[in-house]
């Protein structure tokens, strides 16, 4: 029998916790988490809730305090070092002095590849984020939302077999965050890449997600993890079905559950 193939996440009692001027902030609390290859998880909770820390940790951004974490069967250290992700932060973080073309080619260059595969896969990504005719513009000339897009694009032009996603479509209008639901589905459905993927939009944790982990008010602990009956091919109108809905109540019921109003 073939041994099984490492989880592309495995955390287990993982807490964190800052050594600030004031004290020490527990961030994240007893987390037990496996996120299997080609998933597609959302995190979903209230503001502090370390939605953000939990997928820093992941990229070793963070290093956690307590407890074990392991990132397809190395340590977050270990996949950072062979670039095995793709992040995508809050903020664009593109480079003032590069192009569009040169921002989103950047981790191509660093891993080597070829001019005509560099080039090739820019316009790819380019085109699904569309931003087609800006690649030689520079990130000051684009607004706010195609700045972001521009990082999506970066992202995905890297092919890493695991995407790291900070809320990347909160700045953009809903008709353009509409589509690039759907282009991510898309992608994610033809690459069974593995995606973590944090949002406070409950309607689009519950479209995009094959699992939706509802985390708590700080310190960040998983209080719900929500098994996705929705078929794989979603269009955006199955937002308006049953099934979508009560998923969604129960997404909600949760964060209302774990959320304590006793400060």
């Amino acid at each position: 029998m073939s041994e099984k193939p490492p989880a592309a996440v495995s955390a287990s009692k993982l807490g964190l916790t800052f050594q600030t001027n004031d004290g020490p902030v527990q961030a994240l609390s007893n987390v037990d988490l496996t996120i299997g290859k080609g998933e597609f998880v959302s995190f979903i909770g209230p503001s502090g809730c370390g939605k953000t820390t939990l997928l820093r940790v992941i990229a070793d951004l963070e290093r956690a305090t307590s407890g074990t974490i392991s990132v397809n069967g190395m340590t977050p250290e270990q996949a950072r070092e062979k670039r095995a992700y793709g992040y995508v932060f809050q903020a664009a973080a593109l480079f003032p002095w590069r192009t569009i073309e040169r921002n989103v080619g950047l981790p191509l260059e660093i891993i080597g590849l070829s001019q005509a595969e560099q080039a090739e896969r820019i316009k790819r990504t380019l085109a699904l984020v569309n931003l087609s005719g800006f690649e030689k513009k520079y990130p000051w000339q684009l607004s706010g939302g195609m700045q972001q897009r521009a990082s999506i694009a970066r992202a995905l032009a890297f092919d890493a077999d695991l995407l790291l996603m900070d809320e990347p479509f909160g700045a953009l209008d809903e008709i353009v965050r509409d589509h690039l639901n759907e282009q991510l589905l898309d992608l994610w459905g033809r690459t069974n890449k593995t995606i973590c993927f944090v949002t406070h939009s409950i309607p689009e944790a519950v479209y995009l997600s094959t699992r939706i982990v509802v985390m708590s008010p700080r310190p960040g602990r998983v209080t719900d993890i929500i098994e996705s009956t929705l078929p794989k091919e979603r269009p955006l109108d199955i937002r308006e079905t049953p099934e979508f809905l009560a998923i969604a109540a129960r997404v909600r019921d949760g964060l209302r559950a774990g959320h304590s109003y006793d400060d």
